[in-house]
């Protein structure tokens, strides 16, 4: 189960226009990961809940976080690859997709999963996209390793190996905290990466580690995940007129994106969802008073939410299409492997199936109804299910003597 897949390397930096090529790599790299992570998450979900009580509740957190920091990141991938459209993209795309990787990422989360207690926080926590990821890493090291799902002994130097990569994760987390914490911060790593020095020295010795080097996990992702926590917190107590305005351009690029998104779908799909994106600049820029720009911020929340049940609605849409697709093929191969590649009536509906599926836009409501009559096709040819048979009107006629006759006999 154990996945040691560290998140991949963002491309440029904000308010710079991304490389395609960096931008293609990037977004493969981010897709494997992410569908490895939400592996990951669902078999530590598992075993936490396999726990006794105590040690459930103590867990229970973090896998809670873990899969919210995961959505969140899912979510801006969406409209990343919409934004991407298959490389067609031009200055102004690759502007924007800059500002959807560093930008602010409404992960939506409670602010006091990541604290760990249930203190109230000011709203406006978040992360970009980077930070997520990282931040996902970590709270999925600290899971495995008081999970104990970590690789057996032939793969620890793998994991010893991973742990000197996120010494250098934090190194520069460190050098980003403000002079008055940086000393602390430097302390906590120095101690760390001695504790990490000697674990590979042992090794090289031929010692064994095991029982030590979960400890250094837990302690180096708790280390990753506060520093990361701080610095949001650092950017969210600053002005509300800064918080305000780094959410407004965020919300800007997104609604771009899922414009994109809109466009994509409406055209592969009919009847499409009727969600219209919310125009974020009709709220104007950010004002000047602090009880004015707190009321802009509750605006500005309301857009986000908004943004994303349109997101997810268009996205659903686009992934029935999606899913339809991959039904037929399945229903095909099924219809291959009991000798009925070539039936006349399985062909025939397969291809009204397929050239709807092609039609742009689909009639989901005829693609879905080919669907399913191919399945019960299918059913029927291959005997699964059968024609009942009339009665003849001769059978009774027939059988009646043979009934009799038995009896005639015996009377005689």
């Amino acid at each position: 189960m154990t996945t040691l897949t560290a998140a991949p390397i963002p491309p440029g930096r904000l308010g710079v226009p991304v490389e395609p090529a960096a931008m293609q790599r990037y977004l493969a790299a981010l897709l494997t990961w992410s569908d490895d992570r939400r592996a990951e998450l669902t078999a530590l979900d598992e075993a936490v809940l396999a726990q006794p009580e105590p040690q459930r509740r103590a867990l229970t957190r973090d896998v809670m976080l873990s899969l919210a920091l995961w959505q969140a990141v899912r979510d801006r991938l969406d409209l990343l690859i919409a934004t991407w459209d298959s490389g067609r993209v031009d200055a102004v795309r690759r502007e924007r997709l800059s500002s959807l990787i560093w930008g602010r990422l409404d992960a939506t989360l409670d602010p006091s999963l990541l604290v760990g207690d249930d203190e109230a926080r000011p709203a406006g926590f978040a992360v970009s996209l980077p930070e997520a990821c990282r931040l996902s890493d970590a709270l999925a090291g600290q899971l495995r390793a008081r999970l104990g799902h970590g690789p057996d002994a032939s793969g620890l130097l793998t994991r010893l190996r991973q742990l000197r990569a996120q010494l250098d994760r934090i190194r520069d987390q460190v050098a980003l905290e403000p002079e008055a914490g940086r000393p602390a911060a430097q302390a906590a790593l120095t101690r760390l990466a001695d504790r990490v020095a000697e674990l590979q020295a042992r090794a090289e010795r031929g010692g064994d580690i095991g029982g030590m080097l979960g400890p250094a996990e837990i302690d180096a992702a708790r280390l990753e995940r506060d520093l990361i926590v701080g610095g949001a917190e650092r950017r969210a107590a600053g002005a509300l007129s800064e918080q305000a305005r780094e959410l407004r351009a965020d919300l800007v690029a997104r609604a771009a994106a899922l414009r994109q998104l809109v466009d994509q779908t409406v055209r592969r799909v009919a009847p499409a969802p009727k969600y219209a994106v919310p125009d974020v600049t009709a709220l104007g820029d950010p004002p000047a008073g602090r009880a004015e720009l707190t009321a802009y911020l509750a605006r500005l929340d309301q857009v986000s939410r908004a943004l994303q049940v349109v997101q997810h609605a268009y996205s659903a849409a686009l992934a029935e299409h999606t899913s339809l697709g991959g039904r037929l093929d399945v229903s095909q191969q099924r219809a291959a492997v009991v000798g009925l590649a070539g039936d006349r009536v399985l062909t025939g509906i397969a291809a009204l199936t397929e050239e709807a599926l092609a039609a742009d836009p689909t009639p989901m409501v005829l693609a879905r109804q080919l669907t399913d009559a191919y399945d019960t096709a299918l059913a029927w040819r291959s005997g699964l299910t059968r024609r009942p048979e009339p009665p003849t009107k001769q059978s009774p006629q027939k059988q009646s003597p043979q009934k009799q006759s038995p009896q005639k006999e015996t009377a005689q």
